[in-house]
């Protein structure tokens, strides 16, 4: 199996493309190698990059003026992350995106991308569809922020994301849901408790 087949099952779920098409998209992507603990973006920096998850996992965070961070998103095997009111906007980043696990990726410049998009409709139809998607998840996520206790959104992260949920720092995760490291193990022993 190629090292890309991911990323080509990836677009070809969402567009046909011919083979020169799919040879023009991959070749504006860049294969990079990530450490677990290496940041991709920082704040006050230019997010240069869109990135695909072939392998790995990644958090993106920003912290509060009362120095909490608060986890926005996680990104795994056929995710995307970036920070990307930075990354379109090409000004700098506000939040933290760093590899969790070490990761293979795949980036795209933005100018790279905005060419794809020029070049060919079949490529802003792809980038539509996951910016699509994205806005469909965020949705999601803050009316359940909103609506939700605190043991129903972990409920959910479980049953929504089940294998994700054990590669995933307690720390973060609990970031993730709203709620203190402390409280997401109050809610996770009261969980093990009802079981027996």
């Amino acid at each position: 199996m190629n090292e890309l087949d991911p990323f080509i099952s990836h677009i070809q779920k969402r567009i046909d493309l011919t083979p020169e098409e799919l040879a023009e998209i991959l070749s504006a992507f860049k294969l990079r190698k990530v450490k677990k603990r290496q940041f991709i973006i920082q704040p006050d920096f230019v997010a240069k990059y869109r990135t695909y998850i072939l392998q790995g996992a990644f958090r993106s965070y920003v912290i509060g003026q009362d120095g909490v961070d608060h986890t926005i998103q996680f990104a795994l095997e056929d995710w995307w992350i970036s920070d990307i009111n930075s990354y379109l906007g090409q000004k700098p980043a506000t939040m933290f995106v760093v590899a969790i696990e070490d990761s293979t990726v795949l980036q795209i410049e933005h100018d790279a991308e905005q060419a794809l998009k020029a070049a060919n409709h079949k490529f802003e139809t792809f980038f539509r569809i996951g910016a699509e998607r994205t806005a469909a998840f965020h949705q999601r996520r803050i009316i359940s922020a909103l609506t939700r206790t605190a043991e129903e959104r972990y409920n959910d992260f479980l049953e929504t994301y089940p294998r994700v949920a054990q590669r995933l720092p307690q720390y973060a995760l609990a970031s993730y849901l709203g709620m203190t490291t402390e409280f997401l193990s109050k809610i996770r022993n009261n969980k093990v408790r009802r079981k027996s």
